[in-house]
């Protein structure tokens, strides 16, 4: 059963999040709107079965719900790929949205460690857009994967953060399948 159930509350936020590697519904309510949208579109683009409630304090500002969500679907991950035998392991993708394009490198190897080569600045309605980062670096540390991001053509905002979410969404469901039986690492760890 490639599946994980991550509970997590805080003075900030109070979150329960499933995931399915194999597929299934996608639900999604954090608080944040934009935040909603780029979730829906990863899991359904992921073909996981994602459900995701967030409660935070967003009367202060977006970051601690973006941020401790990505803990939390980063740590889903880790726990719904158990000892990641026979997963393919690396993927990359590129995905364009309209007038924009973006480029995702994923290596799930129990290395934690993100580049993200563009920073994003301004607003996306109420959403900072500079909250993206902060959201991959949350998963990428806490799912323990090695995760590059790269805006080849940026432009509007919004098309910039979906490409993103797209891609890394391609690389999880390419990454994640099983294609052989055996660990996919020389060290015999991962």
């Amino acid at each position: 059963m490639r599946k994980a159930v991550i509970s997590r509350e805080t003075r900030e936020t109070k979150i329960q999040l499933e995931l399915d590697l194999d597929g299934g519904s996608v639900s999604v309510d954090t608080g944040v709107g934009f935040l909603n949208h780029m979730l829906e579109l990863f899991g359904v683009h992921g073909w996981l079965g994602l459900s995701v409630r967030c409660q935070g304090d967003t009367d202060v500002d977006f970051h601690h719900s973006v941020e401790d969500v990505g803990i939390c679907l980063g740590q889903a991950l880790k726990q719904a790929l158990g000892d990641k035998k026979g997963i393919a392991r690396f993927a990359d993708r590129i995905v364009p949205m309209d007038e924009c394009a973006a480029l995702v490198a994923l290596d799930i190897g129990g290395r934690p460690y993100l580049n993200f080569e563009k920073k994003m600045n301004g607003k996306v309605g109420e959403f900072d857009a500079e909250l993206v980062e902060e959201f991959m670096r949350a998963f990428a540390f806490n799912a323990g994967v090695n995760l590059y991001i790269d805006l080849l053509k940026g432009g509007n905002l919004h098309h910039e953060a979906e490409a993103i979410f797209k891609a890394l969404a391609r690389c999880v469901r390419d990454a994640v399948k099983v294609v052989s039986d055996a660990l996919p690492s020389t060290k015999g760890v991962l």
